[in-house]
């Protein structure tokens, strides 16, 4: 992009404005700073033992240095294939469940129902949706352990939004965040706090109390600083982080909304969305269902929807088609990012890191450990963006350690979730890729927003911990 200016002889001349790079872009030079990494740092790796569990766990003072593994060119280009084949079932989870839910919005159920929303609830007491929603999400994260079985319905928070004179990145948000919240404070999520407490040693589901208040203190700040900046694009939609950005993928019109019926046809699309978020909730929470059970549902929610609606088989196949089309480049940001993983590990630098990270926490006094944890923690999820795969790495290191500063494996459990929860929703090699894509969001303008709510969660988070270390949380 250019803009004008003139030169000494009265010419124009055109400045070249600094342009912000793609993401795939950007992604791929992170990939590439990670293999010129591997040429500098020392390769090494910790011995992993399996436990009662049968989980394969790093054993402390283990580290040690392996031959070097170099990324070459070549395999920096490679990674990007390995990467796609790699997030494969997240990829095709976007495809399929992104297609079904546009299914679902086509029936114009989401226009219905915010209509009637609207209608009843006026002026700035509208922005009630905002805190309410990210308590209802955040309790199902925290609980059973909700997260990319929320991905689908970030297009239909987008939707209601906007349909509310807000933007997208205030649906995104509130589904988003309640998710990341939900995994931060969890009560009793398996995948984080249960996990992280039976390799710590520390009885399950202890602590709940005050994980109970950190949750609505986060929900607390984060509902403030979304609402403040939803009555700020009401009023001004020019302020809006994605301003300029088409979401016309949404289907929503916000006067097509304000008149939009809501007969027969629809409520029994809406009766079919509900029910198949009740089956999903049911079968992750007792049967451990993942993305091959999660798209079943969603693909059996968009066809039974479609034919409530009286499609054609025809019409049908060629709304997928549209949604397959729309959401395709996005979707394969998500391997992309992946491809950052596959250099760590080609190049064995992952431990490394993950040690030289850990050495300085030992030195440190106990008040400022506990925030050094923390960060530790939340540096770590950019290398290790899974709630299980961080809890095996880094609790076997982090318990023992809290024991040496004379602070509470419960602290430590606390640290752990804080730094994995709520930088799911920023690091590109976590969820962010995804929420974007589902969304249609471009993700430089996500991570610029997000970044000054971060800041100000993490800034709440470190003063949990403090408080945590000062009343001996147990």
């Amino acid at each position: 992009m250019t803009s004008p200016s003139t030169n000494q002889e009265g010419h124009e001349v055109k400045k070249r404005k600094l342009e912000v790079p793609h993401i795939y872009l950007l992604l791929f030079a992170i990939a590439a700073i990670c293999a010129l990494a591997s040429w500098i740092m020392p390769a090494g790796t910790f011995d992993r033992a399996a436990n009662s569990a049968g989980k394969m766990l790093v054993v402390p003072g283990t580290y040690h240095k392996v031959a070097t593994t170099p990324v070459t060119l070549f395999q920096l280009f490679g990674s990007i294939y390995k990467g796609l084949v790699d997030a494969g079932d997240i990829i095709f989870f976007i495809f399929i469940s992104y297609s079904s839910i546009n299914l679902i919005l086509s029936s114009g159920v989401l226009n219905g129902l915010v209509s009637n929303f609207l209608k009843r609830i006026r002026g700035k007491y509208r922005t009630i949706i905002i805190p309410v929603f990210l308590l209802i999400i955040g309790i199902t994260s925290s609980t059973i352990g909700i997260f990319e079985e929320m991905y689908p319905f970030i297009p239909i928070f987008a939707g209601i939004t906007i349909a509310m004179g807000y933007d997208a990145i205030v649906g995104t948000a509130i589904v988003a965040l309640a998710t990341s919240i939900g995994f931060s404070c969890a009560v009793m999520n398996p995948f984080n706090v249960g996990m992280a407490q039976s390799i710590a040693g520390v009885a399950q589901l202890s602590g709940s109390g005050f994980r109970i208040f950190s949750h609505v203190v986060m929900i607390a700040v984060a509902s403030v600083y979304i609402i403040r900046y939803a009555l700020q694009v009401e009023a001004d939609p020019s302020k809006s982080a994605v301003y300029g950005v088409s979401f016309d993928h949404l289907g929503v019109d916000k006067d097509a909304v304000m008149n939009q019926s809501f007969g027969l046809r629809e409520k029994f699309v809406l009766l079919t969305l509900a029910s198949g978020i009740v089956v999903i909730i049911w079968g992750c929470s007792a049967k451990g269902w993942y993305f091959q059970e999660i798209c079943t549902v969603f693909f059996i929610m968009g066809i039974v929807s479609s034919i409530i609606m009286g499609w054609s088989a025809n019409t049908i196949c060629k709304k997928i088609e549209k949604s397959i089309s729309e959401i395709a480049m996005a979707a394969l940001v998500v391997g992309v990012a992946r491809s950052i993983l596959i250099v760590l590990n080609e190049g064995n630098i992952m431990d490394t890191i993950i040690y030289v990270l850990s050495i300085p926490l030992s030195y440190l006094p106990k008040w400022i450990a506990g925030e050094a944890m923390l960060l530790f923690q939340t540096v770590l999820n950019f290398l290790i963006p899974s709630s299980s795969g961080m809890a095996v790495v880094s609790m076997p290191i982090m318990a023992p350690l809290a024991d040496i500063l004379h602070i509470s494996r419960q602290v430590a459990v606390l640290a752990f979730q804080y730094g994995d929860g709520l930088s799911n929703v920023l690091w590109p090699t976590a969820s962010t890729p995804i929420i974007c894509a589902v969304a249609g969001i471009p993700m430089q303008r996500w991570i610029k927003w997000f970044i000054p709510l971060f800041l100000l969660l993490l800034l709440t988070e470190g003063i949990l911990i403090a408080i945590s270390i000062a009343i001996g949380y147990v």
